[in-house]
């Protein structure tokens, strides 16, 4: 019995891996009605490269005109003196997005929370529809909980990530645990978790 309940969990644990995988490889991006940028680390104003990938290529699809917003998400730390929200604003509107068109989400410590407050302001503007950037190894979970949340999403993830190799296999292992523990106990409880186990506050640097 303790023999099949382990290759129960392995199996378990092989196809999330899989789908995580596949996710990540897949560029799903169609008209929608707004652009998702998920967050990552800032340095005193100054986006990271993980960051400034996700913001090119958010860009690039605004250009593209696959919607005609974007939506910026990410708070801050403590000792912070800018939200990732509000570096990725100047940095988009650097490179010539509108204000008016990019909306900002300053309060989210974690993806989960990001994800359901930026759902909560996009609903009451009845946008529903979406599409959101991040790294590939982020993709199945970013649009798992944005469904959750009530939003119809689909992932295009950035090509250009400087998340690669072994610490790329790395991250999709972190996905996998994250998605399947999210698969029983849910995606709220899971992001308080995953950072209680890693010992860090919720705005890491990659979300």
């Amino acid at each position: 019995m303790v023999a099949a309940v382990v290759a129960l969990l392995l199996i378990y644990v092989g196809v999330t891996f899989a789908q995580v995988w596949a996710a990540s490889r897949k560029d799903e991006a169609r008209p929608s009605q707004a652009i998702v940028v998920f967050g990552a680390a800032q340095y005193n104003g100054r986006p990271s490269r993980v960051l400034a990938a996700r913001l090119d290529h958010a860009a690039d699809l605004y250009r593209r005109r696959i919607a005609p917003v974007i939506v910026v998400t990410g708070g801050s730390l403590p000792g912070d003196r800018y939200s990732e929200a509000t570096v990725s604003a100047a940095y988009l509107h650097h490179r010539d997005v509108p204000d008016e068109d990019i909306l900002r989400e300053v309060s989210g410590r974690s993806t989960w929370e990001s994800m359901l407050a930026a759902s909560r302001f996009l609903r009451a503007r009845n946008i529903r529809r979406v599409v959101l950037v991040s790294d590939p190894f982020h993709s199945y979970r970013i649009t798992a909980i944005a469904r959750e949340v009530g939003l119809d999403a689909r992932a295009s993830p950035t090509r250009t990530s400087t998340i690669k190799g072994v610490t790329e296999l790395r991250y999709m292992a972190r996905e996998t645990a994250a998605v399947a523990i999210a698969r029983v106990v849910g995606f709220r409880r899971e992001a308080s978790v995953l950072h209680r186990a890693d010992g860090v506050p919720p705005a890491s640097a990659t979300r």
